[in-house]
């Protein structure tokens, strides 16, 4: 196996995929494979949606096509999938999107071709899950094809950490294949490479940096309950004890998104799988899940001890997207709040200026306003840390609401004397 004849296919072409077939595109002959046609048009046509490539590098990679058509990237020999990796209602794996893509590729599979995953799963379902449904091509795994895992490390938003400057972790079901695949993803990235000695290690290592983040979160959210009921500030004590040189610097908040909300029951799963009942990291994901009832439970009282009305109020969240500054609003735990507020018969609107109307619409029934009415609102939530929002200011935000209100601060954008509460 050499890179002199390399022919890459990208499996989706999201926020993992895109950035990636870019990378690729540059150097090496790339077809870009996703099943949605409208996504394939419009990357055609020069523009990415989710604003993690610019126009300008999308034309920067010269050797990069798109298609909708599964017969196009036949000729690869190498395929690439980025598809993503949900959980169910349940908090179960949901491999849908994972297993049509590997029965796809048994269509269109060759004696000697290797399919990289990249998506994140639990230690050992590369093998488990997806071999069989590429077997079903005909082939013997590591006699006629072979794979590679090499978990993403995308950062939806973040415009330093891109994919050539992120260590990549590399693994293959072989040793050959290993070096194959950690030598493609070294020609690209300049951070380096880090081969891990099989594809179950590198699949655990990807399913435990979230968790860890995760983990680490949730002692700060339940640090954040325990100093609210003391009256103490949260921030403040964070501030003090960060002093110290090896203190970790997280702030407690909504946990969603991809990753940091959803990899740990990849994990977790497993582990009940094989006869392990983890006890830290669920009780994590439990603090977690729980957190935005709990700031809607909070800024009712507030609005209580402000003789506000609860019942038909009207509530204003800034801030959809589980992030800021980024368009992406997958798992985002703000929707909790909405819900939340839905049991106490209020009427909220939600103003996000980077979230997509149709997407909110489509993924969470959430109808996005244009723009908050002026004094209006009965309470006020800042939700997401958009630069939109910062820019606004205490006054700024103040004035959506009416004579009283409540302002929340779920971010830590205002001082703790611009606002009534915040995390």
């Amino acid at each position: 196996m050499n890179l002199s004849n390399v022919r890459i296919g990208i499996v989706g072409l999201g926020y993992v995929g895109l950035p990636l077939a870019v990378e690729f595109g540059k150097k090496f002959e790339v077809i870009g494979f996703d099943i949605h046609q409208a996504r394939v048009e419009a990357l055609k046509a020069g523009h990415d949606h989710t604003l993690e490539v610019s126009d300008e590098e999308l034309k920067e990679a010269t050797k990069l096509s798109y298609t909708a058509n599964l017969e196009d990237i036949r000729p690869c020999n190498v395929y690439i999938v980025t598809v993503p990796t949900p959980i169910d209602e349940h908090k179960a794996p949901d491999f849908t999107p994972l297993i049509k893509a590997s029965e796809s590729l048994a269509k269109v599979l060759k004696r000697g071709d290797v399919v990289i995953y990249e998506s994140t799963v639990y230690p050992g379902a590369t093998e488990e899950v997806c071999v069989p449904l590429l077997e079903k091509s005909g082939l013997k795994f590591n006699e006629d094809f072979y794979c590679g895992y090499s978990p993403e490390r995308i950062n939806p938003g973040d415009k330093q950490h891109r994919v050539t400057n992120i260590l990549k972790v590399t693994s293959g079901s072989t040793p050959i294949v290993a070096d194959f695949v950690d030598a493609l993803y070294q020609s690209i990235i300049v951070a380096g490479t880090h081969k891990a000695s099989s594809m179950k290690v590198a699949e655990a290592a990807k399913v435990i940096e979230n968790t860890q983040r995760d983990v680490n979160i949730a002692l700060i959210n339940e640090l954040a309950l325990i100093f609210n009921k003391l009256g103490i500030d949260t921030e403040e004590v964070l501030k003090a004890a960060g002093t110290k040189w090896n203190f970790l610097p997280f702030r407690p908040g909504l946990v969603g998104g991809h990753c940091i909300g959803v990899d740990p029951y990849y994990l977790t799963f497993k582990a009940q799988a094989v006869g392990y009942n983890p006890e830290i990291i669920l009780a994590g994901r439990r603090l977690n899940d729980n957190m935005g009832a709990y700031v809607v439970q909070q800024i009712v009282k507030m609005m209580l001890k402000k003789k506000i009305n609860v019942m038909g109020s009207r509530i204003l969240i800034l801030g959809l997207t589980f992030k800021e500054d980024c368009p992406d609003v997958r798992n985002t735990r703000v929707v909790d709040m909405v819900k939340e507020f839905a049991e106490y018969e209020t009427k909220v609107d939600v103003y996000d200026p980077w979230a997509d109307k149709a997407e909110a619409k489509h993924e969470y029934g959430i109808e996005l306003i244009d723009m908050p009415e002026a004094g209006a609102y009965d309470a006020v939530i800042l939700a997401v840390k958009h630069h939109q929002f910062i820019e606004m200011g205490a006054k700024g935000i103040h004035a959506f609401g009416k004579d009283p209100h409540v302002l929340f601060d779920v971010k830590y954008v205002l001082g703790k004397d611009e606002v009534d509460g915040r995390l």
